[in-house]
């Protein structure tokens, strides 16, 4: 509790030199258009007078006694009613990110004098994007302090019960703030595929508000008939691309020019995958593909074969999820399951791909020869494909079975009683504004 008040006085710090600054710089105000300003710097006001709030309440709860009684239901209390403008402040960032790029090539005077900006003592070292960056880091920091706080809190006592509601009050607003993100890189990258395709059979309308881009790539697909292939080896296989969107398959082949003709597609629900039995260097890593409906409206089959082990696990697991994973998923709840331990932090590359943090702890749902691993991290149930290279396995059974205790006991369900008192002190304070 007491990291939590210390950190976000640090934090409100670091605001305040961003709107001081940066944000208020007179020479700064006079480059920037007022469109660029406020693509750049979106609601960062809002969001600093909300901190100086958040932060006077938390330490005057702090000077009624040295031993601090609680501080999530000051938390939840802010989570519930507040913390929206950090939801517009990250849903930006997409925006903000390419404007900054812009200005910096565009605008020689606005490039100078950031660099100028950025050598005072005050930035300590610090770049500009650093502080642009400080809402976004601080909201994922308040929750997995709430979550520590919550492991050592005694169990069915008034502390657990904030620290739950603050806890899942803060993950609303985490999980709001990434989705906002998403929804804005989402259009702009549906925009740009929709461009490059170009439809051999009935167009496909691409830009869906409720579509979005889950694994694309190139493969190589089995041509000629089962019976003749292995004697046709030099023109056995050819390329092939792959968009798969969260609802739909389309099927293509890359020609001049940067674009891809598509010759099939099917809706994901209608897909199904099944591995091909080891038969030599030639079919490894060769998947089956059954279309079960495909534009044609009718059933279609492709034998496809992927770089590696990995990258056809991967396929698989994307094209078809509901395919039973090689060991039991912790949400289950029934069986223990092998973790690992993030020693490394690692950055997603792919939209398959699950960006980890130091110490995150995940369940291996499937993992390859070729050191990916297929996971479920516990604090949050986010999957995704990762190198085993960025983690430790955690081989002690008691260690397993405490992460899946403290996590159940994270997002375990409200009792009836709990869920009304949640609800009394969310009306009270809704009337007290």
């Amino acid at each position: 509790m007491f990291e939590l008040v210390t950190s976000e006085a640090s934090y409100y710090k670091s605001l305040n030199l961003l709107v001081s600054h940066f944000v208020e710089n007179e020479r700064l105000k006079k480059i920037l258009h007022q469109a660029e300003a406020h693509l750049l710097f979106s609601n960062v006001l809002d969001v600093t007078a909300v901190s100086e709030r958040f932060l006077l309440e938390l330490e005057r709860r702090m000077e009624e006694n040295i031993v601090i009684s609680d501080v999530c239901d000051i938390v939840y209390r802010y989570a519930a009613d507040h913390f929206s403008v950090y939801i517009t402040y990250v849903s930006n960032q997409t925006y903000q990110e390419r404007t900054y790029k812009q200005l910096l090539q565009e605008k020689a005077a606005f490039r100078e004098l950031i660099a100028q900006l950025e050598l005072d003592p005050k930035c300590k070292g610090l770049p500009f994007s650093s502080f642009l960056i400080l809402p976004f880091q601080r909201i994922t920091r308040l929750k997995l302090l709430v979550q520590n706080i919550l492991k050592r809190v005694k169990e069915r006592s008034a502390r657990e019960c904030t620290a739950l509601d603050a806890h899942k009050e803060l993950e609303m607003v985490v999980k709001a703030c990434n989705e906002g993100v998403r929804k804005m890189s989402r259009t702009e990258q549906m925009i740009s595929i929709q461009k490059k395709m170009e439809f051999k059979i009935k167009s496909v309308p691409i830009i869906s508000h409720s579509r979005w881009l889950l694994k694309q790539g190139e493969l190589q697909q089995m041509s000629g008939p089962k019976t003749s292939r292995t004697l046709r080896t030099k023109k056995l296989f050819r390329e092939i691309y792959l968009f798969l969107f969260n609802d739909l398959l389309v099927i293509c082949r890359q020609i001049p020019g940067d674009k891809y003709q598509v010759f099939d597609s099917a809706p994901r629900g209608l897909l199904r995958v099944e591995e091909l039995e080891d038969q030599g260097q030639t079919l490894a890593n060769v998947f089956i593909l059954r279309l079960l409906e495909n534009a044609d409206d009718r059933e279609a089959t492709y034998m496809l074969k992927a770089s590696s082990q990995s990258e056809m696990k991967r396929w698989m697991t994307s094209l078809a999820p509901n395919r039973r994973t090689k060991f039991v998923s912790f949400t289950s709840r029934l069986l223990d399951c092998p973790q690992v331990q993030c020693v490394h932090p690692y950055v997603a590359q792919q939209p398959d791909e699950l960006t980890l943090d130091l110490a995150d702890i995940l369940n291996i749902l499937d993992k390859t020869e070729d050191g990916w691993i297929f996971g479920e991290r516990l604090h949050d149930q986010e999957r995704g494909w990762f190198p085993s290279s960025m983690t430790e396995e955690i081989l002690n059974p008691k260690i397993r079975s405490q992460n899946l205790k403290e996590c159940f006991r994270v997002h375990k369900m409200d009792d009836p009683q709990r869920s009304q008192n949640k609800d009394r002190r969310k009306l009270g304070s809704r009337n007290r504004q």
